[in-house]
């Protein structure tokens, strides 16, 4: 192949207006599937060309009107003759990319059209980890970014391996994690020819991805790599594909012609979101109308102090906080905000952490396995400011008896999220954080002494009540382990027994998968935090019916090995959905009884990993303490009772006063 020159516009001082996105139907051409349309004439005026440009139709020749191409306020110029000077493949521009972003380590899995990525990888201080199947890659990629707030790098190849990635890409993108999966495609002459390992890769990735991006050549490359970082971390988080086709990976741009290929620009990019502002759905979705009152612009003044207002003259104000606010790195104004006008505070479940969870402020996780006092707290409230938290349906119960008797202040970076479930008061368009801050800064110091008495009797006469092995095990836990330990959960009875029973002081000391739920997450997840973070503890807690869902991982684990510990409550079944069928569909039980037990201590030894099989009867502060305390991998296999219920439980589509509790 010969070398193209290829020279990026990117000098010149910006204009003083800007340009506006736009949105223009794609047409495949028949004769080259992934076709480009036309650009707009070359613009030397404006610096940053490369990070604005076209998403090119899927790998399909068809019309597709209703795909979005983001023209670039630059575009690239036609280079003159230039002296020859050392080129990058773009492979290597890949691995530069990730260089210059500061990331240090990758996960994925190698295939043959992903191979020249791999083969760039070999000269780069860049690690890369490899796991054993490419969902767990991706939920590698979410502990990383979980943990740090950082965007993350998974790499798959063509075809199954792209499959594979699917699911830990819609959990990320369900949870807002920021992630850039950087996948293979078949080479662009076989596009459209059903060959080997081809599938539509931007096809399947756009419903469950912030966007993804097919790069059709050496110059799309160059555009579209930074942009996928840059919408991946920016406004509200979220994971972000390109999809490469292997002969683009061989293609060559000349060093000297990137220029300024990767300097940050949001043009033509809505402020706060993130989002092409002539965004339009990639596929069918019911909008819900906003149910807003009254809009307030955070850019004023004027909104913080209405705000400060209602908290001053309220009796029973209560902050509900949600994953926003890790998001935003917003702890710290949180707890300022909170002890300055004496808010009570309530989390949904990616809240945790970012509020102490040993301050007589915060009252716990609300909603469907919520304490009682928690809930009966949250119904009382007259106002409740509502941050960086989505009113998910497992938080709120039935939505029209939440809060009937509070305004609502829902503050959001996302506009789509505000009165999507429930009808507010006030609605603001802002980064958690920032709006913290700013009423941090227009709030007086205020008291609520009748409200605490009250929260005070809601306590004692709605207590959270815990009991039986699982609960005793993990109580043992939260007794053994220092503030900083991070802790991973799969999904199950076991993720919310956690959360009962652990308190957890620190912003991003608990990972788990909410929005999709997805069983498998916590192992790989648990091994990517303990990448990231290599000076702390991690556990995950996990049940059997989970942890076999990417077994597999554990020999990446042996391989590394980190320091994680898995702590598997076994009960011989998938433990919430037996419940669920006991109380809910009158004992029929089908499908949730393991026939066959496994020992997953000895699966775990078999990958080299150091493991210990025991009752959970037999597991005591002093035994569990010592275990973790081993340097390097450990999984403990605690054999618990098949008739343990998580309670309380509200019923689905009930009141969160409504809980099925437990029997004292």
């Amino acid at each position: 192949m010969g070398l193209r020159r290829v020279r990026l516009s990117l000098s010149g001082r910006p204009r003083k207006t800007s340009q506006i996105v736009t949105l223009t139907p794609i047409t495949a051409s028949p004769a080259r599937p992934h076709s480009r349309a036309a650009l707009p004439d070359a613009d030397p005026s404006m610096r940053g060309a490369a990070l604005l440009a076209s998403i090119v139709a899927p790998a399909r020749a068809e019309t597709r009107p209703e795909l979005i191409l983001l023209q670039s306020p630059c575009a690239l110029a036609t280079a003159p003759e230039l002296t020859p000077a050392l080129p990058l493949t773009g492979a290597e521009f890949v691995v530069r990319e990730i260089e210059r972003r500061g990331i240090e380590v990758i996960v994925g899995i190698p295939g043959g059209a992903i191979l020249p990525l791999y083969d760039a990888l070999q000269a780069s201080r860049v690690r890369h980890v490899l796991a054993r199947h490419e969902q767990g890659a991706g939920f590698i990629a979410q502990g990383m970014a979980r943990a740090t707030g950082k965007a993350a790098v998974c790499l798959a190849t063509s075809g199954p391996g792209v499959t594979n990635l699917i699911t830990a890409l819609a959990d990320a993108r369900a949870d807002s994690v920021p992630l850039v999966a950087i996948t293979a495609q078949v080479p662009r002459a076989l596009i459209g020819t059903d060959a080997f390992q081809e599938v539509d890769t931007v096809a399947l990735a756009r419903p469950v991805t912030k966007q993804a991006f097919f790069a059709d050549s050496i110059e799309a490359l160059v555009r579209l790599l930074p942009l996928a970082f840059e919408l991946a971390e920016g406004g509200r988080p979220g994971p972000v594909l390109i999809d490469i086709p292997k002969d683009v990976f061989k293609e060559h741009v000349f060093q000297q012609d990137l220029g300024h290929a990767g300097d940050a620009q949001t043009h033509g990019l809505e402020r706060g979101t993130g989002t092409p502002t002539s965004e339009a759905p990639l596929v069918p979705v019911l909008r819900r109308p906003a149910q807003v009152t009254t809009w307030l612009d955070a850019e004023r003044q004027a909104t913080w102090a209405e705000l400060a207002a209602a908290i001053e003259q309220s009796e029973r104000p209560l902050l509900y906080i949600g994953g926003g606010i890790h998001m935003s790195g917003a702890a710290g104004a949180l707890f300022a905000l909170a002890c300055r006008a004496d808010l009570p505070v309530v989390s949904s479940l990616h809240g945790l952490g970012s509020f102490p969870g040993d301050d007589p402020r915060f009252l716990g996780m609300l909603g469907m396995h919520g304490a009682p006092y928690t809930n009966h707290a949250t119904e009382e409230a007259d106002l409740v400011i509502a941050v960086g938290a989505r009113f998910d349906d497992r938080a709120t119960g039935d939505p029209a008896k939440f809060c009937r008797n509070a305004r609502i202040a829902h503050i959001d970076i996302d506009a789509r999220e505000i009165g999507k479930i429930k009808p507010v008061a006030w609605g603001v368009v802002c980064d958690a954080g920032r709006a913290l801050s700013a009423l941090l800064e227009h709030v007086s110091p205020t008291t609520h002494p009748g409200w605490r008495e009250r929260l005070l009797v809601l306590r004692a006469r709605h207590p959270l009540s815990l009991s039986g092995g699982a609960c005793e095990v993990l109580g043992h836990l939260g007794a053994v382990i220092a503030p900083d330990t991070i802790v991973t959960t799969d999904v199950g009875q076991h993720q919310m027994w956690t959360v009962q029973c652990l308190r957890f002081q620190q912003a991003r000391t608990l990972l788990t998968s909410g929005g999709l739920g997805t069983m498998g997450f916590g192992l790989p997840a648990a091994i990517g935090a303990a990448l990231a973070r290599p000076e702390a503890r991690v556990v995950c807690v996990s049940g059997d019916g989970s942890i076999a869902m990417n077994l597999q991982e554990l020999a990446t684990l042996a391989e590394l090995g980190s320091n994680v510990a898995v702590l598997v409550l076994n009960n011989g079944q998938l433990g919430l959905v037996r419940q669920q069928q006991q109380l809910f569909y009158g004992q029929r039980f089908s499908a949730s009884h393991f026939q066959q037990s496994t020992d997953f201590a000895a699966v775990a030894r078999a990958f080299g990993i150091r493991a210990h099989a025991v009752d959970a009867t037999d597991v005591t502060r002093e035994r569990l303490g010592a275990w973790l305390a081993e340097a390097g991998p450990c999984l403990i296999d605690v054999r618990v009772a098949g008739d343990e219920n998580v309670l309380p439980m509200v019923p689905p589509g009930a009141s969160n006063l409504e809980m099925i509790l437990a029997e004292c």
